[in-house]
């Protein structure tokens, strides 16, 4: 059968309907004039199963193929999705603390969860939290990328919330190619190394490919920049810890019950002090002491931690195809992919009694207050910040999938049909270590009772009584670095956890044409799917017991099963007259029923018109839904400390008199002050672990997506490309954790008794000891936006040829209710804690190409956002606004533009080298005060120029 092309589809495809970067690298395919008879294989387009020769959707889908990926000069899966205009926040290599070595895209900044990854249209392995880890994923694997930017869980079931990532891999190569690739940073760190190699062999009924590669990625560490070596950027000592690097005593007042409070005049261990007793063990007096100043004692945690963290990823992919008949075809595809990642946070900031009841005995032999020493024998709340190991977390996660099916094609009553059957299985196991947690059984003995014996020192069970064996006696009220290996050896231990996520499908496909319509042939596909997702996380058996330093928490292990059935059909009602070149409608339902909450059933309705052939306009209706991942339904109880502010402190600014009532009739004594592990005032990260675990008896989400949308293509400015697409996605029973802030302002500011219950004061200073953390379907999320992106291809002339692309997402409305009773929240142009809501997200791209030589420049652009002046005026670029209610300050952070550029030149025997540079101009991110860490967002370039080199050949 014949099949005409026309300009617009050639449009879409060509111009990839939104290039994050040059969209030259798929011209050459689509270079047919349009008067050219053409035969065209029917294709599959991500959000559809039913195949068509027609590359336009009434959904819009980005598409990035091999060439276009390569301009960028990146060597990772995650950071191409992680630059798309659509893409929001998510987890990459600088989160360091909180951080795991794993990727994610999050469309639409819904979270990376609702966002459905596929490989070759089949979903892939998932973590606990039900996100795909696209470290797993080899880019050397690719032939493309298709980004659907609408719901579609009638077609793909569960997550297809925000949208679906397809990552298409290679296919019916023939041939050999190497790569190498090389890069650091202007500042001569952080550098990546990637080696490639892929054969792919075949003949007129099989095809083979094979690909193996291998990454480095190296540290950059927070250090080594200006905006990061300290915990507020020029703002120091500001955020320094009060867990000094030199051992600190907390209770040195009249009362020794005066932990930390006005009047314990605490004191710390001056540097370079003059110990007594043995030399290699030796103890310090009082008089070697002095009283403890934070702006030189205090300790800068943040130039300990790295800034981009390191990994290396190695991968072996095989793709496999051979033709039983001409009709029946055996697949098959395999993937290892080994991770190696790594964290590295400051030594931990060891304490006892500030925190924790773990006070230095007042018969240690250390301890300045021992009768022995003239002292009045009080037990000792102490700190000292181990700077002698750091935290180091190391992750070795073995991902393994393998694909094996059948395809097939039939005609029968003069109609064509299409056919697969297969099983998918994909497991991801994860070996964790913690190196640098402490052995709090340990500790306690360790500033237990001990005294000084045959000049040497040790533990006994009472003055003057038995040694226990196996004790070390443990100063930590010595000068930075003196506490001594044998006492290392005996406090740290490494903690070794277990996790792992497993999936397994069968699937059954078939699509074909039923009747033949004004608008030509009705098609339609219909499937079934059977799938079981497992996984568990197995903590070390002391993180578990709760006998470390590092969070504690409880493993995690649960199964689901579910059983699905879908049919689409489309509907092409006119074609080829007056007013409609093109009308057609189509309409899908997936039924899905899980063995955990039930059963749900989700369709869609799309159109697609064009009145004339240069211009489409394209809408779509869809139900969709998330169901609740592993760690949500069976999650162990863990500790998690959360920097949140504590309204009763009454330091707070914003208290009121109903604060005040609310927080003395729960018990508040007066001039009560929030106390976190940076000292006495509102707001910070608390001294004391909260529980968080899941919930069985959370179910799904539910959406409703909308789009409409133009794609114009004018025939007077040939390869000229230009589409316009609106669209709002409304979340109801969204899963969430409340967060603490807003427990305790409901509890305490609009007196939320329920919410009060969730809360646990420390009986003897009114701390808040712990909050209890569950999600629950609580949440409304509504978001709306417009997509517009444009692709021109310019005519050839003698100085070559030149391509634009643009490519951009404006977020209108980003609404949130944190319960369906509360008010709504508008977070469109905010920026909370690494958690940012660009309104306006932009890629535009010039791409020049003449005989053997090209050149791409492009550019990234970032909107402007707001956040809350949470230091003062000083730090405050607009401390004086003021709103309905009252004062208002905010602080800004400018509107940011990376600039990057690559050049490359084919060389005569097949090879082509690349030069490029990310951030061209240096472009430093802008200064977040609210931020965790780093004082600038993670989802912003590391500062410094990157530049790199790479060499391909082929054979």
């Amino acid at each position: 059968m014949k099949f005409k092309t026309t300009q617009l589809r050639d449009a879409i495809t060509f111009a990839l309907v939104a290039g994050a970067v040059s969209a030259t690298g798929t011209g050459a395919a689509f270079a047919q004039s349009e008067q050219e008879a053409t035969t065209l294989d029917r294709i599959e387009v991500t959000g559809s199963r039913i195949r068509s020769v027609d590359a336009e959707s009434s959904q819009p889908v980005l598409v990035l193929d091999r060439a276009a990926i390569e301009k960028q000069g990146l060597t990772s899966v995650a950071e191409v999705l992680q630059r798309i205009s659509a893409n929001g926040a998510n987890i990459n290599r600088t989160f360091n603390n909180g951080g795991d070595g794993s990727s994610t895209v999050s469309l639409r900044n819904l979270g990376a969860s609702r966002t459905l990854v596929l490989v070759d249209g089949r979903r892939w392995v998932q973590g606990l939290g039900g996100s795909v880890d696209l470290n797993t994923i080899p880019s050397a694997m690719i032939e493309r990328i298709e980004v659907l930017k609408d719901g579609a869980s009638s077609i793909y079931g569960s997550d297809a919330i925000a949208g679906v990532v397809n990552i298409i891999t290679r296919r019916d190569y023939e041939g050999a190619e190497a790569r190498v690739y090389y890069g650091q940073f202007s500042e001569g760190d952080g550098e990546r190394a990637a080696v490639e190699a892929t054969l792919g062999a075949g003949n007129d009924r099989s095809n083979v490919v094979i690909s193996l590669s291998r990454v480095e990625e190296k540290e950059v560490s927070a250090g080594d920049r200006e905006i990061s070596r300290v915990p507020s950027f020029r703002r120091d000592p500001v955020g320094f810890s009060g867990f000094s690097s030199n051992g600190r005593i907390w209770n040195n007042g009249v009362d020794p019950d005066n932990v930390g409070g006005p009047g314990s005049n605490s004191i710390v261990i001056r540097p370079g002090a003059t110990g007594t007793g043995p030399a290699n063990d030796p103890r310090y007096a009082l008089g070697q002491f002095q009283p403890f100043a934070a702006g030189q004692d205090a300790y800068n945690f943040a130039a300990d931690n790295y800034l981009l963290t390191p990994q290396t990823r190695t991968s072996l992919y095989m793709k496999g195809r051979h033709e039983i008949t001409d009709n029946l075809s055996f697949v098959a595809d395999a993937l290892y992919n080994e991770r190696r990642s790594e964290q590295q946070l400051a030594g931990f900031p060891l304490n006892g009694g500030v925190s924790n009841n773990d006070f230095m005995s007042g018969d240690s032999y250390y301890n300045p207050y021992n009768t022995l020493y003239g002292g009045d024998g009080r037990a000792v709340a102490w700190s000292h910040r181990l700077t002698e190991q750091e935290r180091v977390y190391q992750q070795n996660v073995k991902t393994f999938h393998v694909y094996a099916g059948l395809e097939g094609n039939f005609e029968f009553a003069d109609r064509f049909f299409n056919w697969d059957v297969g099983y998918n299985f994909n497991r991801s196991d994860q070996e964790d270590a913690q190196i640098g947690d402490v052995n709090v059984l340990n500790v306690r003995a360790g500033v237990g009772p001990s005294e000084l014996r045959d000049g040497r020192v040790v533990c006994v069970d009472a003055p003057g009584g038995n040694i226990i064996d196996g004790c070390v006696p443990f100063n930590p009220l010595s000068p930075a670095g003196g506490v001594t290996q044998e006492m290392l050896d005996f406090l740290l231990f490494t903690a070794q956890d277990a996790f792992q996520g497993r999936s397994e499908s069968f699937t059954a496909n078939i699509s074909g044409e039923i009747v033949e319509l004004p608008g030509g042939m009705m098609g339609f596909a219909a499937g079934v799917e059977s799938r079981k997702e497992s996984g568990f996380d197995r903590p070390d058996a002391f993180v578990a017991a709760g006998f470390t330093s590092g969070n504690s928490r409880q493993p995690t292990s649960g199964a689901y099963d579910l059983d699905e059935i879908y049919a689409e059909v489309l509907i092409p009602v006119l074609a080829d007259v007056t007013g409609a070149d093109l009308l057609e409608f189509s309409l899908a339902s997936r039924y899905s029923d899980y063995s955990n909450f039930g059963d749900t059933t989700n369709s869609k309705a799309g159109f697609k018109w064009k009145p004339v052939e240069s211009l489409l306009v394209r809408g779509n209706w869809a139900e969709g839904f998330r169901a609740p991942p592993i760690s949500t339904l069976f999650g162990g109880q863990s500790d998690s400390f959360i920097s949140f502010g504590d309204i009763c402190s009454e330091d707070f600014s914003g208290r009121t008199a109903t604060i005040a009532a609310n927080c003395a009739a729960a018990g508040a004594p007066v001039g009560f002050i929030q106390q976190t592990n940076a000292g006495f005032g509102y707001d910070g990260q608390t001294l004391y672990p909260f529980q968080v675990g899941g919930n069985p008896n959370v179910g799904p989400e539910e959406s409703i997506s909308k789009t409409l949308g133009l794609v114009f293509s004018p025939s007077f400015v040939e390869n000229l490309n230009l589409s316009l697409d609106w669209w709002s996605i409304e979340i109801e029973n969204a899963i969430t954790t409340l967060p603490t802030a807003f427990i305790v302002e409901q509890c305490y500011a609009a007196g939320d008794q329920a919410l009060c219950d969730l809360i646990t004061r420390r009986s003897e200073d009114f701390q808040i000891g712990n909050i209890a953390l569950t999600p629950q379907n609580l949440s409304v999320v509504n978001v709306e936006g417009y997509d517009f992106n444009v692709s021109y291809r310019m005519p050839e002339t003698e100085y070559g040829s030149f391509g634009i692309t643009l490519d951009t997402s404006y977020v209108s409305k980003y609404e949130q209710q944190t319960t369906a009773a509360s008010e709504v929240e508008q977070f469109t142009g905010r920026y909370l804690d690494r958690d940012p809501y660009w309104r306006l997200r932009g890629n535009v791209s010039l791409d020049w190409q003449m005989g053997d030589f090209g050149a791409t420049f492009s550019s990234r652009y970032f909107s402007s956002l707001v956040e809350p002046c949470a230091f003062g005026p000083s730090v405050c670029s607009d401390p004086d606004r003021r709103i309905a209610t009252g004062p208002a300050p905010r602080n800004k952070l400018g509107a940011t533009t990376y600039h990057d550029a690559q050049v490359r030149y084919n060389l005569p025997w097949d090879g082509t080298i690349k030069a490029g540079v990310t951030n061209l101009f240096d472009k430093e991110p802008p200064v977040s005060y609210t931020t965790f860490a780093n004082s600038f967002d993670p989802q912003y370039d590391v500062p410094g120029r990157f530049m790199y080199m790479e060499y391909i050949q082929r054979f």
